[in-house]
């Protein structure tokens, strides 16, 4: 996909600031709207460029106005039509902006009611699936790992220090503190709800073969979380936000949290630390293979903070 931003700024910086956008090669488009901006006040600009040339342009944008007000609004494009320039289009880059990432982190892994009662409810999933039966536990695992927003706020830690962006890392740490201790006490909670109405019972928890794999992980499923966390990060920083699920189901830290929470409503304590290690090894992951990722593309495609 290619893209289209919607700049509106004061009507002293269009001159240069469009001489800037027509010498780029990756500039597709350019369309002046003369006084149509009136929050800011000044001039609008409509630009249809390569994904490739969004940095450029951003930089460019922020480098002409300087300290004035403007405006910048970015959108995806499905195809742009121009035979002159078909080559170009068909080599496009296929990487998500810095913007859109921290928008998109925000927006999934901010403190909110909706996000906590996602956690929470991906925590009563998770236990769930960890006191059934095997042939039961896959459909609780699966949903549990989707519906629980728990991998973005960890991402949103790897990210604020790549870009050294501290308010972002104080909110991001806020949100997978407050997310996971809400999806651990859940876990607890329905643990003794369903304990205390029959349903289930402690030889449930003990003997679960997902317990087993979490607190004795074997290479493969290493591996298979190592995999995951590389391809939620790539995900993420490509804009291919479609396809997340799959990786949310390679790995098992809402499994993981979980079996902390049961483990503490059920005495289990042993269970509950083998559960914490796991835990914090699946956050490492995490941490890890984010840092890696968008270290890279900063490294080698970006080479930018983001504009604000």
């Amino acid at each position: 996909m290619h893209r289209t931003f919607q700049i509106q700024l004061p009507a002293d910086k269009t001159t240069a600031l469009m001489a800037d956008l027509l010498q780029f090669d990756e500039v597709i488009g350019v369309a002046l709207y003369p006084d149509n901006s009136h929050k800011p006040v000044g001039d609008a600009l409509s630009v249809q460029l390569l994904n490739k040339g969004s940095d450029r342009v951003l930089k460019a944008i922020a480098n002409r106005c300087g300290d004035a007000p403007y405006l910048v609004s970015t959108s995806l494009t499905e195809s742009i039509i121009e035979p002159d320039q078909a080559d170009k289009l068909e080599n496009d880059a296929d990487e998500a902006i810095w913007e859109e990432i921290e928008t998109g982190m925000r927006h999934q892994g901010r403190i909110t009611p909706n996000f906590v009662l996602l956690m929470a409810l991906g925590g009563v999933m998770a236990t769930i699936g960890l006191v059934s039966a095997p042939t039961r536990q896959i459909m609780p695992f699966v949903a549990a790992a989707v519906i629980a927003p728990g991998f973005e706020p960890l991402a949103g830690i790897a990210l604020s220090v790549v870009l050294r962006r501290w308010q972002v890392l104080w909110r991001a740490i806020q949100s997978s503190v407050v997310g996971y201790i809400t999806l651990i006490l859940t876990s607890a909670l329905t643990y003794w709800f369903l304990q205390t109405t029959g349903e289930v019972s402690l030889t449930d928890f003990t003997r679960s073969e997902e317990v087993y794999h979490l607190a004795n992980p074997s290479t493969s499923d290493t591996l298979l979380s190592v995999c995951g966390t590389l391809a939620g990060a790539i995900i993420m920083s490509s804009f291919r936000k479609s396809i997340i699920a799959g990786a949310l189901i390679a790995m098992v830290i809402i499994n993981a949290a979980a079996m902390i929470g049961i483990g503490l409503a059920s005495g289990r304590y042993d269970l509950a630390e083998q559960g914490l290690q796991r835990f914090g090894f699946d956050i490492l992951l995490i941490l890890v293979s984010c840092l890696l990722v968008f270290g890279s593309k900063q490294r080698f495609f970006h080479h930018r903070r983001p504009v604000a």
